[in-house]
């Protein structure tokens, strides 16, 4: 392996030999001079990995030729070594102008420890998240296998989660493969899980031993602050967010809120017109159908098929017998310019006493993907997913409104989603009637047909209270990373699907999901 680099500047170099031995010893190789012109030269010619430079010296100081060298090279790492501890060098130091600063006398082991720290950082944290990943990888293993109930499953979720950012920081210690393997292997445990049990949660009222469900999280996470609160409520659903893309998004709002999270299930199938729907409405799809059975009759329109979440959320309201101060606000933000005009008018939305605001921005991505080879392109892998989330994150009017909103005085913001999404890698092949709908994570029609392995299969829609759409309709849900293929051209579309996100069945990245409060610091 190459020797790191690293040039010494001092003008009393020669009393710190013993030093650069002890250096050179560990493995770095150590060039010296004693001035500032000559580290500018030095700099020219080599391209060095770490540079030690003395901030009082004859001639040219510290802080002219630290100016000079980043000059030449903007990005090399700059340690300042240096009699005095006046604060504007800690100021720039944690400003950036510096990569750190020693005060003299200098030991050996402190050079050693920043020399590691700036240059050897990466790889021995890299070391310690493999050893690290590889002890928890039994964990999880056997938690999978001990009978996890539905709080377990959330931990299991949430240390995958865990261990997908922390491996994307690590690209090089080659463990992105056996996490996915792991992953693989816990979506086909929790396929498993839901299909025991998800009959029971749907068909009892909720308890301890249940998950809380879509139809709960609206009256049990927000309406409390409507009650409790005096200033207004922002009620946030951002359709298709999946738990390690709130996790990306998180760290731009810590500063500035503190942040509690809970997790809950979606229901089935974990598709828009269900689970959003089933979110404003407080009811299951069945009963939305009862009370509104002219919503199901378009068909796959998902855009039709959620005209209807104002009116749902109104109503809810009436029956918890919630009295608003003023009308609801309802707002859908499905292009920048919507999304940039709600940023900018959030005092408008001050005197409300609830707002509530469906984003859908990550859907569009996910959708998007399927069928762009740029977006293909900027978002390859899971890890690229997380990071385009983040880019539009940063720069989006989502987080310039949410930081507006901390302002107000009083104000309470609860996010949520309405259902995840999972990369789609293996393709299950389905039979069904021409009038068969054309979702690829489920299915409702007459005749349909798949294997047991990849999908469940529902007889009847009201045991599952999904909406009946006609005496001799059923639905299938596909499990884990499958995605349903009809014969005729079957190759074509089992192409032209894998490996895209998709939403609509079960797996852990669908269906356990975030429900987040973040109050102002």
């Amino acid at each position: 392996m190459k020797k790191q680099r690293i040039l010494w500047v001092d003008d009393e170099i020669e009393l710190l030999k013993s030093h650069v031995i002890f250096l050179s010893e560990k493995g770095y190789d150590i060039d010296t001079v004693t001035n500032g012109y000559d580290a500018i030269e030095k700099n020219k010619e080599v391209n060095y990995d770490l540079i030690f430079l003395d901030e009082m010296m004859p001639g040219m100081g510290g802080l002219e030729t630290l100016s000079q060298i980043k000059e030449i090279n903007p990005r090399i790492p700059i340690v300042m070594v240096t009699k005095s501890e006046e604060e504007s060098l800690m100021n720039d130091a944690i400003g950036g102008k510096i990569d750190d600063y020693i005060i003299k006398p200098v030991v050996p082991s402190q050079m050693l420890l920043v020399c590691k720290k700036l240059l050897d950082k990466k790889k021995i944290s890299g070391e310690y998240a493999a050893k690290d990943y590889l002890s928890d990888f039994t964990q999880i293993s056997n938690m999978m296998l001990s009978s996890p109930n539905y709080r377990e499953w959330v931990d299991i979720a949430l240390k995958l989660v865990n261990w997908d950012l922390e491996l994307d920081k690590h690209p090089g210690i080659g463990l992105h493969q056996t996490l996915h393997d792991q992953r693989r292997e816990a979506n086909q445990e929790f396929s498993k899980f839901v299909e025991k049990n998800y009959l029971r949660w749907v068909s009892s009222d909720s308890g301890d031993s249940f998950p809380k469900l879509t139809p709960e999280i609206t009256p049990d996470y927000v309406f409390p602050h409507l009650r409790e609160s005096a200033g207004p409520v922002f009620y946030f659903v951002i359709d298709c967010l999946r738990i390690d893309q709130w996790m990306v998004m998180e760290k731009y709002l810590v500063d500035t809120f503190n942040i509690t999270k809970d997790y809950y299930y979606s229901i089935l199938p974990t598709a828009t017109p269900y689970s959003r729907n089933s979110l404003f409405a407080g009811l299951y799809p069945s009963e939305i159908e009862k009370y509104f059975p002219h919503l199901w009759a378009s068909g796959d329109d998902e855009s039709s098929q959620n005209m209807h979440e104002k009116e749902f959320l109104s109503r809810l309201l009436e029956r918890k017998r919630i009295k608003l101060r003023n009308e609801l606000k309802y707002i859908k933000i499905i292009d920048p310019e919507v999304g940039k005009a709600f940023e900018q008018n959030i005092s408008v939305h001050s005197s409300n006493h609830l707002t509530a605001v469906v984003v859908n921005f990550l859907d569009m991505i996910a959708h998007g993907r399927s069928d762009s080879d740029l977006l293909k392109e900027i978002a390859p892998d899971e890890a690229a997913y997380r990071s385009l989330t983040e880019s539009w994150f940063k720069h989006s009017s989502l987080l310039g409104a949410l930081r507006s909103i901390a302002q107000i005085k009083g104000a309470r913001i609860v996010i949520t989603t309405d259902h995840g999404s999972i990369r789609t890698m293996r393709g299950a092949k389905v039979l069904g009637d021409r009038e068969s709908s054309t979702n690829l994570r489920f299915k409702y029609g007459k005749n349909l047909k798949a294997d047991d392995k990849n999908a469940i299969f529902i007889r009847n829609p009201q045991d599952y209270k999904l909406p009946r759409r006609g005496i001799t309709i059923n639905y299938i849900i596909a499990k884990e990373d499958y995605y349903f293929v009809y014969p005729t051209e079957y190759h074509r579309y089992l192409s032209h699907y894998k490996d895209t996100f998709q939403h609509g069945g079960i797996s852990i990245e669908e269906m356990i999901l975030p429900v987040i409060t973040l109050d102002t610091k």
